[in-house]
């Protein structure tokens, strides 16, 4: 009996191990390299440009000729990105053709520079405010002409386990998502990401207070960055105004985790 039982378990594994190489191969083989050339509105060629494969993260960078090539499975999406210009996606292997593709990217109209206003401060929070703000001329020009601009960042996707594991059930291996999270990319990907938006929020904030505000409410010049994290933490209200590009919101939060920054400071003397 437990001889025919241990049978039994042999060929059950074998079975699965036969099942996820038909579906390795099957992804295998149903991948087709997709080539083309790059150029701006220009025709000039346009080196240094991602290529990213929506459907498996999967990434390469074109030549100094414009040219790329990357694997893809039918009715992949492919996505084009380049710092200063617009994003485009195109659908690849449709109807089961393989064409060489002929991608233009445009320009994104460049900002014409911030100006940065300095004026004695009243005391009423809602005019600081504006006394303290730089004010973006190129976003005024965006605003009054109407431009579109890129929507989220340029960032390539972190894999996660359920957008891994799920579609493997429905027979498609993503590779590179499997590796992602072995190797621990995925992981590193979203602490790096983390790091980043942080150092984004605290620029944003310093970019549109002047020093002397800080400095006047008893924040030494040197630590300024410092408070501005500690008040992300401190009062995780002020992150979610700078979200919303709200600087009122920010300066009104802001002066309330300014004691306890300046308590902090003196039990860390003592």
């Amino acid at each position: 009996m437990n001889y025919f039982i241990k049978n039994i378990g042999a060929l059950r594994q074998r079975k699965i191990f036969l099942f996820l190489m038909m579906l390795c191969s099957t992804f295998i083989f149903s991948q087709q390299t997709v080539t083309g050339r790059i150029v701006d509105e220009t025709g000039e060629n346009l080196s240094k440009v991602i290529v990213i494969n929506m459907s498996t993260d999967k990434k390469v960078y074109s030549d100094a000729e414009g040219i790329f090539s990357i694997n893809a499975n039918p009715n992949d999406e492919l996505r084009f990105v380049k710092e200063d210009f617009k994003r485009i996606s195109r659908r690849v292997l449709t109807n089961g053709v393989n064409s060489p593709l002929f991608i233009t990217l445009y320009m994104i109209p460049k900002d014409v520079g911030e100006v940065k206003i300095v004026k004695k401060l009243t005391g009423d929070l809602e005019t600081d405010s504006r006394i303290v703000a730089k004010v973006d001329k190129g976003e005024q020009v965006r605003d009054a002409v109407g431009l579109p601009q890129p929507v989220g960042k340029m960032r390539e996707k972190p894999a996660e386990v359920k957008s891994v594991l799920l579609p493997m059930l429905l027979g498609n291996l993503n590779v590179q998502g499997v590796y992602d999270l072995i190797s621990g990319k995925a992981r590193r990907q979203k602490r790096q990401y983390k790091y980043d938006d942080l150092q984004e929020h605290i620029a944003w904030v310093r970019e549109r207070i002047d020093d002397d505000y800080f400095v006047n409410a008893g924040i030494p010049a040197d630590r300024i960055s410092e408070f501005i994290q500690f008040s992300f933490l401190a009062k995780p209200q002020v992150r979610t105004y700078v979200k919303a590009k709200n600087l009122s919101g920010v300066m009104l939060r802001l002066e309330e985790t300014v004691p306890l920054f300046i308590e902090r400071l003196k039990q860390n003397q003592k």
